[in-house]
């Protein structure tokens, strides 16, 4: 979940003004667990699911039968595009479940039999403001016990589509679109939005130097 500490828009702000205020948006905790893995097809999938975690507003993805590499990639976005978002690997799931249940964590299942998101999420966003909360997202078969275990079973509607969307839609109806108004800490990189071309700065010399001219445009704007 996201909660906004401080009363502020992007629009009609400079850069420096922009971190300032990004940084005043704090994450409250939302991790994800991937049940299960196919080899081979699941690497770029997985990885799909952890960059979603990661950008949506999560803060820890577990994992079981994946690819080592996977969090290599996830540690590299990490060191340049900031923050600190975990990839945890465990030899079985249902003790990461068992463990959640006792710290009275909202456990979700994300599953195309469930309850319809739009009938459920604004319960699940009242819910996740006292508790944690931990999402489940399987990959292939999920066990029956999943569903049992869980608070919630819920459905980003009822046609076959990928996993990665299902979650992107629950953490974004989740967090409101909030999660997009946090800056990451230590970014070497980041990008401003622009309504034309791009405009990407290093933060460090956004601090070192204070707040830079409104709307800065960078030198040489592209398309792609």
């Amino acid at each position: 979940m996201i909660k906004e500490t401080a009363d502020c828009r992007l629009h009609n702000k400079s850069v420096g003004q922009f971190f300032d205020w990004a940084k005043k948006v704090t994450a409250m905790p939302i991790e994800v667990l991937r049940i299960g893995q196919r080899p081979v097809r699941d690497d770029r999938v997985t990885t799909h699911v952890a960059l979603v975690s990661r950008a949506f507003g999560a803060s820890k993805i577990y994992m079981t039968e994946a690819n080592p590499e996977i969090k290599d990639t996830i540690d590299g976005i990490n060191r340049t595009w900031g923050g600190q978002f975990k990839v945890t690997y465990v030899d079985r799931w249902r003790p990461v479940l068992q463990e959640k249940r006792r710290h009275n964590y909202l456990i979700i299942h994300l599953s195309m039999y469930g309850e319809s998101i739009n009938d459920v999420q604004d319960v699940l966003y009242e819910h996740a403001k006292d508790k944690d909360v931990l999402v489940v997202v399987g990959a292939k078969k999920v066990p029956r016990d999943v569903y049992d275990i869980s608070d919630y079973n819920v459905s980003v509607g009822n046609q076959p589509h990928s996993e990665i969307s299902a979650l992107a839609v629950l953490l974004d109806r989740m967090h409101k679109g909030r999660q997009f108004e946090t800056a990451f800490s230590d970014a070497k990189l980041q990008i401003i939005p622009s309504r034309h071309g791009k405009n990407v700065v290093v933060p460090e010399y956004v601090t070192s130097h204070g707040s830079i001219a409104e709307e800065e445009k960078s030198n040489n704007p592209t398309t792609d």
